[in-house]
């Protein structure tokens, strides 16, 4: 059999890994290997302008699709703009490869070099630096690999002039994926499963927190069996905001975003236990959302210390379906306090509004609650809709009814800039779906030129802008603080104008009655539009204004 140039057997490995859509920006470093790739039938390019984005993007798409994603850019300064979003997927715990080029081996000079594994380990990624041929489809093995099992970023590096060498052909491709272990959930150790069940027994009002190990191991229903049990109420972290929205003892999501409902709830719980879920700073609100609970945490990897606080009381080390299930068997047999909880209008006062505080109405200006409650009504139930970044986050974190599945939120590092790029990445991973982004208009403008990437490759999405002409946080900040907000302050941009320049549509929403009606025109026409809202930048989220009341 003839050799074959690098480039193109690197291409093979990654397809035999199961890929199937990339997000590249064509360079020097990668340009033969995307090449290479965009003669597969199979596989579905989508050709960026940012190489922030293809990382975002292939984020969002790993969530969305449950499979490793992959992103391409080139060497040196191609590598170096995904650093944020680089960081963003190892806090999120996302699994990617990003295929990087490296400056050529064999060069006294190169224009582009640059130390990039430094960068990339900094961020908490994983550098592969592949520059053995006889090693190279190994590298690609170990990448995927890596990723999958600790689920997180790895970057292939492969310098550009090695890249066009050739290798012989050898033994067939393995996949990372023959080479997973088969080790079956992790059991609980029966002595702590005794402990754990004794701190329920003696309990009166339980919170179950499920995170995304409840998603991982399919333990929903695992969950919602345990509160009928034990009278435990029902709350979920964002990243799976919705697991339980269908449950009548259900109080939506925990910590910062939470329902003024919840929080009450919160308040009085003797026992919280986190299911899956690891208790960052935001999901306990500081220590803030439950100060005199006992915590229950089971996780196969669970934290004693967790971001600067003790992360729970008691753990039980084993998978969250396997800990519930011994768990809801120990139960049965042993005598219960009755549950204090009184959930018969739990489900209509979860209904109301999430923050109760009024404000002077504005007449050219919308509310931002009001936005969000006029775009849950119209927006039908199973589409997918993506939650940005920034003060705006809070508003559409309140929609309410969409299964977790349905509802994306990648907010680890506080960065705003992705909304764009993460709607594409749930819309490549959900092709035909119809996709809305709800972002702010800070957040929007920073990579606005992926409304040419959606133009281009023909995604249909529903584009929502909450415009206050400001980065909210910011002003909101400065103002508690006594300071002019004037380098937050940028005026409201004409986004239906800025929509249309890019051969999409756009509308400046002034009337939000008219909302069902530009939904069904939405649906019947072809292209991607945005909707630009006008909102107060009057009007404050409870987050910011117990940031405000508490002096930061």
């Amino acid at each position: 059999m003839p050799s074959t140039p690098i480039y193109r057997a690197l291409a093979d490995a990654f397809v035999s890994e199961g890929l199937d859509a990339v997000f590249v920006l064509t360079g020097d470093g990668n340009m033969h290997w995307e090449a290479a790739l965009s003669e597969k039938q199979n596989v579905r390019s989508y050709h960026v302008r940012h190489e922030h984005c293809a990382c975002a993007m292939a984020s969002a798409y790993a969530v969305a699709s449950g499979k490793v994603g992959v992103a391409s850019v080139t060497c040196g300064p191609g590598l170096t703009q995904i650093m944020t979003a680089l960081a963003t997927a190892v806090r999120a715990q996302i699994p990617l490869v990003i295929f990087s080029g490296e400056s050529p081996l064999h060069a006294d000079w190169y224009n582009q070099h640059i130390d990039q594994a430094p960068l990339v380990t900094a961020t908490g990624a994983h550098y592969i630096a592949a520059h053995s041929p006889s090693r190279m489809l190994s590298c690609v093995r170990d990448a995927f690999y890596i990723a999958r099992t600790e689920r997180r970023p790895v970057v292939l590096g492969v310098p550009l002039d090695l890249q066009q060498q050739s290798i012989e052909p050898g033994e067939t491709y393995r996949p990372s994926s023959e080479f997973m272990p088969d080790i079956g959930p992790m059991a609980a150790h029966p002595a702590y499963v005794e402990k754990a069940a004794g701190m329920i027994a003696r309990a009166e009002r339980i919170v179950l927190v499920g995170g995304r190990g409840v998603v991982w191991s399919r333990a929903g229903a695992a969950c919602e069996e345990f509160a009928q049990r034990t009278g435990a109420l029902l709350a979920s972290t964002l990243p799976v905001r919705g697991l339980f929205d269908h449950h009548p003892r259900s109080l939506g999501v925990a910590g910062g975003f939470a329902h003024h409902v919840a929080r009450q709830r919160f308040a009085e719980a003797d026992l919280v236990i986190a299911v899956g879920a690891s208790l960052t700073f935001h999901t306990v609100d500081g220590g803030r959302l439950f100060p005199n609970a006992d915590v229950l945490q089971i996780d196969p990897a669970p934290q004693g210390l967790r971001q600067g606080r003790k992360g729970a009381d008691f753990h039980l080390r084993c998978d969250a379906g396997e800990g519930l299930k011994a768990l809801i068997g120990t139960l049965s047999s042993m005598p219960l306090k009755p549950s204090a909880w009184q959930v018969d209008e739990l489900a209509d006062q979860m209904l109301g509004p999430p923050d109760l505080c009024e404000y002077a109405a504005e007449p050219s200006h919308h509310d931002p609650r009001d936005v969000i409650a006029a775009l849950d009504a119209a927006i039908p139930k199973d589409w997918d809709i993506v939650n940005a970044s920034g003060h705006c986050s809070y508003y559409s974190a309140q929609m309410r009814g969409r299964s977790a599945d349905r509802f994306l939120a990648i907010r680890e590092f506080g960065a705003i800039g992705n909304g764009l790029s993460y709607a594409v990445g749930v819309a490549a991973a959900k092709p035909g779906r119809p996709v809305v982004l709800i972002d702010g208009d800070g957040g929007m403008l920073m990579h606005v030129q992926e409304l040419e990437t959606i133009r281009r490759h023909g995604l249909k999405l529903l584009i929502c802008v909450l415009n206050d002409g400001a980065y909210g946080s910011e002003i909101h900040k400065l103002r508690a603080d006594g300071l002019s907000d004037h380098g937050g302050m940028f005026g409201r941009g004409d986004f239906a104008q800025l929509s249309r320049g890019f051969g999409l549509r756009g509308e400046r929403i002034e009337d939000l009655s008219l909302l069902p009606q530009m939904l069904d025109a939405h649906v019947g026409q072809g292209v991607a539009e945005v909707w630009d809202f006008p909102i107060s930048d009057r009007v404050v989220s409870p987050v910011m204004r117990r940031i405000a009341a508490r002096g930061r």
